[in-house]
């Protein structure tokens, strides 16, 4: 059989949706017979009634609900497809607001949005750094990027870069007090705490988080990096803060053995069917790029 099999599913899910042949003849701009005709050689190739007809009103039989509920996802899948293709053609534009934490947005992403943007004349972009989570549906915000592990969530997530925590301390700092050989030692040493007073660490394969104290807090990463580069204690920050210094000796690796598991740099926009062309634009600008930088080709 040379028939199209998918001929008369438009006319029926139009005829369905408005109880008659004229209202769907005229939702899709042909003529009623075209319509009960389609529908009738529909019903013929199933071997099946899918409508009451009356002189008033048309009903669904049975059969004709169980089929509606199908053709309509089909219709929306089709739908779906030809946008989700049209899209991969469609340059970015309008508004894309976005968030991230201040020192790794200021240090790395603005700098590679800022670029971006350089391409896409029609984008405009509302870019908010903060520290605490934001919620992205209720706030509209297009796109996040996240940093470390991430907990159960219903946003999408798209890995973007590894992330590895370095616990470290200066050459002046371990000569005067010495190098820590097991988690337990980390009690009689000076820890330089940050945003938080738990660290990641893991033991015998299991991830563990464990308390700090020291005599010296300050939520920025590149002060508790000045302090450890200062002597003053020890500190646990990611690559991006400390591998140039550990390449030059400034800083020495400690406890390598407890590191924690790679998390990583992500990439996280609400649940949808398909990306609009500048979200996804961006995160695979963002992905290639930050695979670029030097901590990560090392």
């Amino acid at each position: 059989m040379n028939e199209n099999r998918w001929e008369g599913i438009d006319e029926f899910v139009a005829v369905a949706e408005c109880s008659q042949f004229t209202a769907a003849a005229e939702r899709l701009n042909v003529s009623a017979s075209h319509v009960s005709r389609q529908i009738a050689r529909l019903e013929d190739r199933l071997q099946t009634r899918l409508l009451y007809r009356s002189t008033r009103r048309v009903t669904l039989t049975e059969a004709g609900q169980t089929f509606l509920q199908h053709c309509q996802r089909l219709q929306d899948g089709r739908e779906e497809a030809l946008r989700a293709v049209g899209d991969l053609a469609s340059e970015p534009k309008g508004l894309l607001r976005m968030t991230c934490a201040v020192a790794y947005g200021e240090r790395f992403i603005v700098p590679l949005v800022t670029q971006f943007m350089g391409q896409y004349p029609q984008l405009r972009i509302d870019i908010e750094l903060s520290n605490r989570p934001l919620d992205l549906v209720h706030e509209g915000i297009d796109l996040a990027i996240r940093l470390g592990r991430l907990q159960d969530s219903q946003l999408v997530a798209t890995r973007l870069a590894p992330r590895r925590m370095y616990l470290c301390a200066s050459k002046s700092y371990l000569a005067r007090y010495g190098r820590p050989h097991s988690l337990s030692e980390l009690a009689r040493h000076n820890c330089l705490v940050g945003s938080s007073d738990q660290w990641a660490l893991q033991q015998d394969g299991r991830e563990l988080s464990q308390r700090v104290q020291g005599n010296w807090r300050c939520n920025s990463g590149q002060a508790v990096l000045d302090a450890a580069l200062a002597g003053i204690g020890l500190c646990q920050l990611p690559d991006y803060y400390v591998l140039e210094h550990l390449r030059s000796g400034a800083l020495i690796s400690l406890l390598e053995a407890h590191q924690p598991p790679n998390t990583a740099v992500w990439a996280l926009y609400p649940q949808q069917r398909h990306l609009s062309p500048k979200v996804r634009k961006l995160v695979d600008y963002l992905r290639e790029m930050l695979s670029k930088r030097p901590e990560y080709l090392s």
